[in-house]
């Protein structure tokens, strides 16, 4: 209750729920909630045959491989669907540590992990961030470290932690379009205290591929994958690859 308290919007994780209470609402409280969506299966899906579950199997093979994965795409693209569906091609002996303010991914894997961001009390004390819970997720000997939403801070902390030997990780960010995807991160790399190139050449050390979602008449679907580079100014780039773009060896 106290959590509740704390704050104007709480969220639910057991049927998607979200409560606000004024005055977030002007008009009065407003309760939203939704079912949860049916887990895709990248192992089941990776055995058909036509082009587009080719390019699953790619990924699910990406996984397999340990390949530092970053899925980007508009709200409602069907990101958080996409990575928790890979995660279940993770080998069943690893284990998996996610982080995010509200436990969406739930992926089909023997052993996960599930950390979650913490409000602040009435006193505005006892909030734990995303950023917090990163290191603290580093402790736990994770095989496999996947940030739910790269929003903030908490992206310094991933690829710090990508960086320094934790291969198989992920995470999503939002963007509208895969050439956006660098300005995004460069804005993100501020709010951490890093400049363009700084969050460039950490952002192309940790990243092994970058696939983006779109929606379109309703329909979610891979648009583009792509791989992360600098240009000659030492800012960072994206270009757009076929999948498999490259073996792993050779970042």
């Amino acid at each position: 209750m106290r959590r509740a308290l704390a704050s104007t919007c709480v969220c639910g994780t057991a049927c998607e729920s979200m409560w606000c209470c004024h005055p977030s609402p002007p008009a009065g409280p407003h309760l939203g909630s939704g079912a949860a969506r049916r887990l895709l299966d990248a192992r089941r899906t990776s055995g058909r045959g036509d082009a587009r579950c080719a390019r699953c199997a790619a990924t699910a093979e990406a996984v397999r491989e340990r390949w530092n994965l970053l899925i980007t795409g508009a709200g409602g693209s069907g990101k958080t669907t996409l990575l928790g569906a890979l995660l279940g091609a993770a080998p069943s002996s690893e284990r998996i540590v996610t982080i995010e303010d509200v436990g969406e991914l739930r992926p089909a894997h023997p052993h996960v992990v599930s950390l979650e961001s913490r409000q602040p009390n009435l006193e505005g004390a006892g909030a734990v961030g995303l950023d917090r819970l990163v290191r603290e997720a580093l402790r736990m000997r994770p095989d496999r470290l996947v940030l739910g939403e790269c929003r903030g801070i908490e992206l310094r902390e991933l690829l710090s932690a990508l960086n320094t030997g934790h291969d198989g990780g992920a995470g999503t960010l939002h963007a509208n379009s895969l050439e956006d995807v660098p300005a995004r991160l460069e804005a993100l790399g501020v709010l951490a205290g890093w400049g363009p190139e700084a969050i460039a050449r950490q952002t192309v050390s940790a990243i092994d591929l970058v696939l983006h979602l779109e929606r379109r008449g309703g329909r979610r679907r891979l648009a583009a994958s792509g791989i992360f580079a600098l240009d000659s100014a030492g800012r960072l780039r994206v270009e757009e690859s076929a999948l498999p773009p490259r073996s792993r060896s050779k970042r």
